[in-house]
């Protein structure tokens, strides 16, 4: 019932403002004594500190269970949820309060049993119902709007709920035309009633379970209360907790359920997070809309129009207070010719896209990212409840002023600084436990060893993986070194280990490094495969690296590293032999990750670097290996200076010679100018003629029957270079380059001369002085100037 005669039953949508609005003013009307929640009851010891100054909606009750801390589910509120709405009344008028839906000890065991995978809340339209009413899930919302003749649920209930009030007042405070704050309750508990009648439980079995609890809940608080108590629930239980049922009926639904332990505490939420279908299960698209909405005094169109116009002129766009004024008066119009009360989103939105974003969709990203949506990021108070993981973290987080925000940002850290080396170990130590606040980024400050770019983002559902990684310590440290020290001894590849290694030097977990280092050694020892040691070995020369950035002891592991060096050089030339265009390419990529690791190993006595190079010459020259590695490896040693141009020239013209495959040496030509892994090694045919005149000659004596086999691997090297390269030798090729001789003595570079010209360089020189700060009369700076020029 709704009235006096019986509990005041107030049916909401979750998450809605204008059901908030409509809660509000009807606990103001009847001034309950008791206010009964949908919630999970374990929270009751929890609601006192929603009237606590340290909290901030959005914010979620948090249940998990105790032997498995990633079963678990979320109830989130916002400023603008009915729920808070009501828990914050009570509160402040000294009301009980109560949560009264089935326990979360029963709901998350019931969602490891099959027999209740139905899921719980309100869910999405699943179409109609089969003609018994139990077939699929309902939508209670898109039933009701289709019935009004709406095709769309959302616009539906903006007209009918959210936009009640304020369109009798357009200009007044929201709820300026309701004369009767709790009929808005009764139809629509009418017209739920209809369509549980038609429906039935609407696919949703559990429901029956969850309600014969709320009834029980309801029959004790009325006992206790009295009849006045307010009961504020998805509308959907309305007509089931208003049904006559006896107790011995409800008690048997109850019989028998699953339970387990659970652990429940207040976690923050986003605006961002509260489509997610969780706990109350009502997903919304626009919280920052509805968050307006909910707290605009008057003329909510407006001030939302104003709200727009500010962020777009943050984003430098020309936007004024005559587009404001354009764009109030375009969404009305379009309310009025779509026949709705007041404007909406939709409106909004389109008013918005013509007046100040020119039609374009572009800003309209922006807009729904920061506004409609929203990046708002709620707090709990710290004597809330909580894992001693999680007290750990968030101590760490106020020491190191690393406060989480909903926000994805950049953050750069110089690990020289004791602060930033500080922080650089805790986002490591939190990924190696799966608590991915963090991501590694590409840095903008330069690729140093002392540099570090993370992107950080802050999501609800960390808190779960915080949890769930208590089980393997009480602080951040001791988790992570449990965690290393497990995974070490379960990993089966060798890879894998290094990987963990490398993890282990960059998030500073010491005591676990011997265990690791363990293992690695016996791991290194067993595994002979060569492309298993190539993949390995990159990671433990970054471990190196990195370990002398942060001053740690990596002597065991440089000698585990020279290990792995010194076996791919005895392994690797046999194993290019008899290789297939798909293995050579992946041997191809061990040798270029090989190449890059022996330059970052420490100097040893087993001259590491000399038997490097001593291998890439052995694959430069031996028959039987595939193009693409000779030409990679007389490529790595051209680059190091480790062969003559001269010599380079003879391998590519033995290479390109006609008793080679056309195939073949097409892949030598991209094993040696690099391609899609190497995009810079088309300027090695800019600067040396000779080389390009060699490509060119070989290519102009391609048969025909052969230049369609070898288009494909030459397509894919040469498109990988930059527009200029590519222009660059098309305009080499076109004027003739030397035929595999030397390069002619006049010809400089693309686009020069072949000598400077004096007069042209002068006249930059007065330009070049006023740069410099020197004196325009020819003096200060002039020996500068002439040694630059």
């Amino acid at each position: 019932m709704t009235g006096t005669a019986g509990p005041l039953l107030l049916g909401v949508r979750h998450h809605g403002p204008g059901s908030a609005r409509s809660v509000l003013a009807a606990l103001d009307a009847a001034k309950p004594p008791a206010v009964l929640i949908e919630g999970p009851p374990e929270g009751d010891a929890l609601l006192p500190l929603a009237a606590d100054e340290g909290m901030t909606p959005p914010v979620a009750l948090l249940a998990h269970a105790v032997d498995d801390p990633a079963r678990a589910s979320f109830w989130p509120m916002a400023a603008f949820s009915p729920e808070w709405v009501a828990l914050r009344w009570a509160l402040d008028h000294g009301a009980a309060v109560h949560f009264v839906d089935l326990p979360a000890t029963h709901t998350l065991a019931m969602a490891k049993d099959p027999t209740w995978e139905d899921g719980e809340g309100e869910g999405t339209d699943s179409g109609d119902a089969d003609e018994e009413g139990y077939g699929l899930r309902v939508d209670p919302i898109a039933e009701l709007a289709r019935t009004a003749g709406y095709d769309d649920p959302e616009r539906w209930w903006e007209d009918v709920i959210e936009h009640r009030g304020t369109g009798a007042a357009p200009n007044g405070p929201p709820g300026a035309g309701d004369h009767d704050p709790i009929a808005v309750f009764a139809q629509l508990a009418d017209a739920m009633a209809a369509l549980r009648e038609a429906y039935g439980h609407g696919g949703r079995a559990r429901d029956l379970v969850r309600e014969a609890y709320m009834r029980l809940r309801l029959r004790a608080a009325r006992k206790t209360h009295g009849d006045g108590v307010a009961v504020v629930c998805g509308a959907w239980h309305v007509p089931a907790l208003a049904a006559r049922t006896t107790v011995a009926a409800d008690r048997a639904l109850l019989k028998g359920l699953p339970k387990t332990r659970t652990e429940i505490t207040w976690v923050p939420w986003t605006h961002r997070r509260l489509a997610r279908h969780s706990g109350y299960g009502a997903g919304i698209d626009s919280p920052g809309w509805y968050g307006h909405l909910f707290d605009a005094p008057d003329r909510p169109v407006e001030r939302w129009m104003t709200k727009v116009a500010g962020l777009l002129r943050d984003e430098d766009r020309p936007v004024s207070s005559a587009h404001v004024i354009e764009a109030v008066r375009l969404a009305g119009t379009l309310a009025a010719m779509r026949g709705r009360p007041l404007p909406g989103l939709t409106e909004t939105v389109d008013a918005v896209r013509a007046v100040m974003c020119d039609g374009s969709d572009v800003p309209l990203d922006l807009i729904r990212d920061r506004l409609v949506i929203g990046d708002a990021l709620g707090e709990v108070p710290e004597h809330a409840p909580a894992v001693p993981l999680q007290r750990d973290l968030t101590r760490l987080q106020r020491t190191l002023r690393l406060k989480p925000e909903a926000l994805e940002r950049e953050l750069d850290l110089d690990l020289r600084k004791e602060t930033d080396a500080a922080r650089s170990r805790l986002l490591h130590r939190l990924r190696l436990l799966g608590v991915g606040w963090g991501e590694p980024a590409a840095g903008r400050a330069g690729t140093g060893t002392f540099r570090e770019s993370w992107r950080l983002r802050w999501e609800p559902e960390l808190h779960v993986r915080v949890a769930e990684a208590g089980v393997w310590g009480t602080t951040v440290l001791a988790a992570a070194t449990a965690r290393a020290e497990a995974d070490a001894a379960s990993a089966t590849a060798l890879a894998g280990v290094t990987a963990l290694a490398e993890r282990c030097l960059l998030a500073g977990l010491s005591d676990a490094l011997p265990t690791v280092m363990a293992a690695l050694a016996d791991r290194a020892a067993l595994d002979a495969d060569v492309g298993h040691l190539a993949q390995a070995l990159p990671a433990l020369a970054r471990a190196l690296r990195y370990g002398d950035v942060r001053s740690t002891d990596t002597a065991a592991l440089g000698g585990v590293a020279t290990g792995l060096a010194l076996r791919i050089c005895v392994g690797l030339p046999p194993a290019c032999a008899g290789l297939d265009a798909d293995g050579a390419a992946g041997m191809r990529g061990h040798l270029d990750a090989v190449h890059a690791a022996v330059r970052l190993l420490p100097e040893t006595g087993e001259d590491v670097t000399g038997r490097w190079t001593g291998v890439l010459r052995t694959l430069a020259a031996r028959d039987g290996v595939p193009g693409v590695i000779r030409g990679r490896a007389a490529r790595l040693l051209l680059d190091d200076g480790r062969l003559a141009e001269d010599e380079a020239a003879r391998l590519m013209g033995l290479a390109l010679s006609p008793g080679t495959p056309p195939a073949d040496a097409a892949a030598w030509i991209e094993g040696f100018v690099g391609g899609a892994a190497d995009p810079g090694g088309g300027m090695l045919l800019v600067h040396d003629e000779r080389l390009l005149g060699l490509v060119d000659a070989w290519l102009t004596r391609v048969p025909a029957e052969a230049f369609t086999d070898v288009l494909p691997l030459l397509r894919r090297t040469f498109s990988a270079y930059e527009q200029s390269v590519r222009r660059t030798l098309g305009e080499l090729v076109r004027r003739g380059p030397a035929d595999g001789g030397p390069a002619r003595a006049d010809a400089g570079p693309p686009g020069f001369a072949p000598e400077p010209d004096g007069a042209r360089a002068d006249a930059v020189l007065p330009l070049l002085r006023l740069l410099l700060g020197g004196d325009t009369d020819g003096g200060g700076n002039d020996d500068l100037v002439g040694a630059g020029r």
